[in-house]
């Protein structure tokens, strides 16, 4: 049975960038993995960190970082694939970023987030051995995606990747930040084109984060009409060589 493993920065992003891929990957038997990195609860958060929870309508003794690892459990779920695998790091606002401008804006210095997540990232694909790696690309310039980056290029991996267009950042704006564009340009273009089932798990798994659709996307109507945007489509970049056949996935 072919494995693929799917590195989120967050909880949540992964779904929402490429959960029919996912859904569709399980229904053609393979066991598909969905590893987040950012997933460590922080005990009294403060400042930014605290006002990152309180604007979603939580009160300040929830575990918020609990409540979202549940919410992916959920998602996994509506996904059809295994118990997703969570990673102790801290998201950027507990790592010194103080302000919603900061998490897209140039790493900070101090920041060496991705020295440590590379050789948990290099443990978890030993573990799992998988035959297909997904990540993002960084579409948005969001630090944690950025930093997720860095740390897998570092590893230069043998696995063939499809890098994930970070949704919903491509359809915020006409022309999104692409801090590392560079480092993709030259990449094929892969499509996966994914019928109603896909489409309906991929709809159910990303509204399982609850705690994120308001944010997000205003409700769920507006979590609906991102998706509509989309067309059933999600575009990756791909490096290396495919040894599996990939179910829907075309050249684009």
């Amino acid at each position: 049975m072919p494995t693929a493993l799917a590195l989120s920065p967050h909880l949540d992003d992964a779904a929402f960038s490429c959960g029919g891929l996912l859904a569709r990957l399980a229904q053609g038997g393979w066991r598909v993995v969905m590893a987040t990195l950012f997933t460590g609860s922080v005990a009294d958060p403060k400042g930014f960190a605290l006002a990152c929870q309180l604007d979603k309508g939580l009160p300040a003794e929830i575990d918020y970082m609990a409540l979202r690892r549940d919410e992916d459990a959920e998602a996994a779920a509506a996904l059809g694939i295994a118990p997703p695998v969570h990673l102790p790091f801290r998201e950027a606002p507990h790592r010194g970023y103080g302000a919603a401008s900061e998490l897209f804006s140039e790493t900070r210095a101090d920041d060496g987030i991705a020295a440590d997540l590379a050789p948990a990232i290099a443990d978890l694909i030993a573990e799992k051995n998988p035959d297909l790696l997904l990540a993002p690309q960084a579409i948005g310039g969001h630090v944690d995606h950025v930093q997720a980056v860095r740390a897998l290029r570092g590893l230069d991996p043998r696995t063939p990747i499809l890098w994930w267009r970070d949704f919903p950042y491509t359809v915020r704006e006409a022309a999104p930040r692409e801090p590392l564009a560079a480092l993709f340009a030259e990449l094929p273009g892969r499509t996966v084109t994914l019928g109603p089932d896909a489409q309906a798990r991929k709809r159910a798994a990303c509204a399982a984060y609850a705690s994120q659709i308001g944010f997000q996307f205003g409700g769920p109507a507006g979590l609906d009409a991102r998706l509509a945007r989309e067309n059933g489509i999600e575009r990756f970049r791909l490096s290396g060589r495919l040894g599996a056949a990939i179910p829907g996935l075309d050249a684009g």
